[in-house]
């Protein structure tokens, strides 16, 4: 039940995304570097359920977006310190807005009391 509506949910992400410079995985990056700074490419990974090796091209990407800031680690100069910029932070926050517009025109279709309940399980599912 949750495989169609997730597949209508990033259908629906997917322009929003795009009309701001992003890729799914960037906007990923971007939530995941939002909460906190990661020390490493790999703890990100690890962090967003993604390959290590898949990210570095996304990574890139938002780097020279302005978006991230990679910087060498001063206890240890192999490891890159990964951290949102103000820049991604804006485009992060205003994709995000209108995200949240999408999503409220489907939890628009329960009750308030439906809707309570689904959220609380949702944030009990992903432990939020």
């Amino acid at each position: 039940m949750l495989a169609p509506l997730l597949r209508e949910l990033a259908a629906a992400e997917l322009p929003v995304l795009t009309a701001h410079g992003l890729s799914m995985w960037g906007y990923v990056v971007l939530l995941a570097l939002d909460r906190a700074p990661v020390r490493t490419q790999a703890a990100l990974a690890e962090a967003i359920g993604a390959d290590k090796t898949r990210i570095i091209a996304t990574l890139d990407e938002l780097q020279q977006q302005g978006y991230i800031e990679r910087t060498p680690d001063p206890e240890d100069r192999r490891v890159r310190l990964l951290a949102i910029t103000d820049a991604g932070r804006a485009v992060k926050d205003a994709a995000q807005a209108e995200i949240q517009i999408g999503e409220e025109r489907w939890l628009g279709e329960l009750t308030a009391d439906d809707r309570e309940v689904f959220l609380r399980v949702l944030r009990q599912l992903t432990g939020e």
